[in-house]
């Protein structure tokens, strides 16, 4: 009872933010974030995470969300009405989620996004759906201070075996949070494996990467796939061989996988091992990929290049797009003519336009003739909201090396 009694407290506890004059206009063009440096005053605060109300300079009413005064987005908004942010409000979007998922997901994997972010509406939650359990990320104050009745919807209304929380992210310690990585509810299962278009996958929800596999990138290895009969594949990168078991699946003549992580490598060869390609020539490589493109004298039909980001910040983004550049350099020269490259970026801060031409120089710079064949992002369960476009992290290009 306490703990729902705390929560009722900070439904009704509002704060108020008023803008300076002339900057509501990303606010009432439907831009979720308010930066520090919009906001004229704050009255009425008391804690990170409380709910706030949002007015303009001469009082207009434009939104409610949650504030932070340590973090440099200091509001993010829930609503544009005076809706009371409470069970029924989490409620109905999650099932809005749900049902998008579940016309469109469901019927090819047990594993998938529920809740993403801002492209939910939700800023600061990220819901992953694992087979018959979930992995969270409370990434904000605001929606730290509303687990308690997050969870209980979560419980209610999907039924999961287990609720794992991966909050070990660094968007925490920007908003002054503890990284945290817990069980929240229920139990683990020993082994976690989830199937995605007839593949299967064991999931380390512990120690993986994100909340334990890259969810956007299904339709991307899909497409790998189709591309992959009868070609000499090197999956760059590969963490627990999504891509490689993918063009595997596709016919590949031979699968190179390359990542530096031991841990990864092992997933790998435990996920060829699940799925039974025992004839299909392959060579895994614990390396650093720069120095195996650089060393490395074999030449492919079809390279993926899927990178960790490159650039945490804005300040890093110079020194990144140099190293996306090298690594699309090194790619390219190892590339048959007639070769295809899938290459990646999921920096927030490189955007699309940006990482094409990043791409271009480097194929430039080698004297390769390519053809752009399809510009590539996430999956359908990771939408976007088009008034907030800093939620198209990952941007991908499918290129053609001409003969």
């Amino acid at each position: 009872m306490a703990k729902k009694q705390e929560h009722q407290e900070v439904a009704e506890t509002i704060a108020r933010i008023v803008l300076k004059a002339g900057r509501e206009k990303p606010i009432l063009q439907g831009h979720p974030w308010i930066y520090s440096g919009a906001i004229d005053k704050m009255e009425n605060y008391t804690l990170p995470g409380q709910l706030a109300d949002v007015f303009s300079s001469d009082g207009q009413f434009l939104a409610r969300g949650y504030v932070n005064e340590y973090s440099q987005i200091t509001c993010r908004i829930l609503t544009r009405e005076k809706e009371a942010i409470d069970r029924e409000f989490f409620r109905e979007r999650f099932q809005k989620a749900f049902h998008l998922r579940q016309q469109w997901i469901s019927a090819y994997t047990n594993a998938y996004r529920l809740i993403n972010s801002e492209g939910d509406f939700l800023p600061g939650l990220i819901v992953d759906v694992y087979r018959n359990g979930l992995v969270c990320q409370f990434l904000t104050a605001g929606m730290e201070r509303q687990k308690e009745v997050i969870l209980q919807l979560l419980i209610e209304m999907f039924e999961p075996e287990f609720i794992f929380e991966r909050s070990d992210t660094g968007p925490r310690q920007e908003e002054g949070l503890q990284q945290v990585k817990r069980l929240l509810y229920g139990k683990l299962p020993k082994e976690l494996i989830i199937t995605e278009y007839g593949v299967h996958f064991k999931v380390d929800i512990l120690q993986g990467q994100k909340t334990g596999f890259y969810l956007d990138q299904r339709e991307n290895r899909l497409l790998v796939r189709e591309f992959s009969q009868g070609k000499k594949v090197l999956d760059c990168f590969s963490y627990s061989g999504g891509f490689s078991l993918f063009a595997a699946k596709g016919g590949a003549a031979s699968i190179t996988a390359v990542d530096s992580s031991l841990r990864a490598i092992e997933l790998l060869q435990e996920n060829f091992e699940l799925n039974e390609f025992p004839r299909l020539p392959k060579r895994f490589e614990r390396a650093d990929v720069f120095d195996f493109l650089r060393e490395d004298t074999e030449e492919y039909d079809l390279i993926v290049l899927d990178p960790p980001s490159f650039a945490r910040s804005q300040k890093a983004v110079k020194k990144a797009a140099r190293g996306y550049k090298d690594i699309n350099m090194l790619a390219f020269r190892r590339l048959r003519p007639g070769g295809f490259l899938f290459t990646f970026s999921c920096s927030h801060f490189i955007d699309p336009k940006l990482f094409q031409q990043i791409v271009f120089a480097a194929a430039a710079d080698v004297g390769r003739p390519v053809q752009i064949l399809r510009r590539l992002g996430h999956g359908i369960d990771h939408p976007i909201s088009i008034y907030h476009p800093e939620g198209e992290y990952l941007k991908g290009l499918l290129i053609h090396v001409v003969e």
